[in-house]
């Protein structure tokens, strides 16, 4: 029997969402944010990947409008547009009260349990 059914197309990325479920474009992200503005010959380097991989990266995440490009001189520079990932932030704030009670829960149970442990060494 012959397969014959086209390859599936991979789904468009055309929301910051879907752009940084990849971890790659989480690692740029997370460069150009602490780094600055950057040429993407310094993110080759950086990254250790090849020039074509980077820039296919930089080009769904500057098509998603999370990152910026300038021209200066014959390179690319590249920055965080931090208005289109106010959007990801906005979202995940509505979590924040999980995080801080789970995180107040937790300790908690650490200051409970250091103070059983404390009584305990008494005896």
């Amino acid at each position: 029997m012959e397969y014959d059914a086209p390859m599936p197309r991979a789904p468009a990325i055309d929301d910051v969402f879907s752009a940084i479920a990849d971890p790659r474009r989480r690692q740029i992200l997370e460069i150009l944010g602490v780094s600055g503005a950057m040429a993407v010959g310094e993110l080759v380097e950086k990254l250790r990947l090849p020039q074509p991989a980077v820039s296919k990266h930089l080009a769904v995440l500057r098509r998603v409008g999370a990152v910026v490009a300038t021209q200066r001189g014959r390179s690319r520079v590249y920055r965080i547009d931090a208005a289109e990932l106010k959007t990801v932030y906005d979202w995940t704030k509505t979590f924040e009260a999980y995080w801080t009670n789970q995180l107040d829960s937790i300790r908690e149970k650490a200051e409970s349990r250091a103070k059983r442990d404390a009584s305990q060494r008494k005896k």
